[in-house]
């Protein structure tokens, strides 16, 4: 029982080291590979750099060993945010990356005066959903047909930042 203990102690300051970093053009090219990994329709290296874009979008990056594991996009207009995607990559799933990239995303939210946070996601997504409720994300609305590959409903969530 005691080696149990410590090592879900163990997993637990793993997670607090995780420190995602503003998306810059030097992580791009590992973004994109993420991209075709965990998506269906990945976004282009080209569609990717609006996210490094001042006054455009955000892209918040985590890397473990030079490896891009995790990234996630938000889109921001006047005051308002949308998350455009979080990928995690498959060896790193369940250990606190993607929530660290919505959190960093958030965080920017606040920082810089926006009001709201919406995404979209995939109906049958249940751990992003679960990830999303418990961060505050609520849901508002429901897409139908909104993906293919294959053709699915999304969910709508906001979060309000103010």
């Amino acid at each position: 029982m005691e080696e149990n203990k410590s090592i879900i102690s163990e997993e637990k300051k793993a997670r607090k080291r995780i420190y995602p970093e503003k998306l810059t053009a030097d992580a791009l090219e590992g973004v994109a590979e993420l991209e075709k990994l965990c998506f269906s329709q990945p976004w282009s290296k080209t569609s990717l750099e609006l996210l490094t874009k001042d006054g455009i979008g955000v892209g918040m990056v985590c890397r473990k060993d030079g490896i891009v594991c995790a990234y996630g996009g938000m889109l921001c207009a006047v005051d308002e945010g949308q998350i455009t995607n979080i990928a995690t990559h498959p060896d790193y799933r369940k250990q606190g990356y993607g929530r660290a990239v919505v959190e960093a995303l958030i965080k920017y939210a606040k920082n810089n005066g926006l009001d709201s946070i919406s995404l979209e996601v995939r109906e049958s997504n249940a751990a992003a959903i679960s990830l999303y409720r418990n961060l505050g994300f609520k849901i508002e609305g429901k897409r139908k047909d909104c993906y293919t590959k294959p053709v699915e409903a999304a969910l709508v969530m906001i979060l309000q930042v103010k």
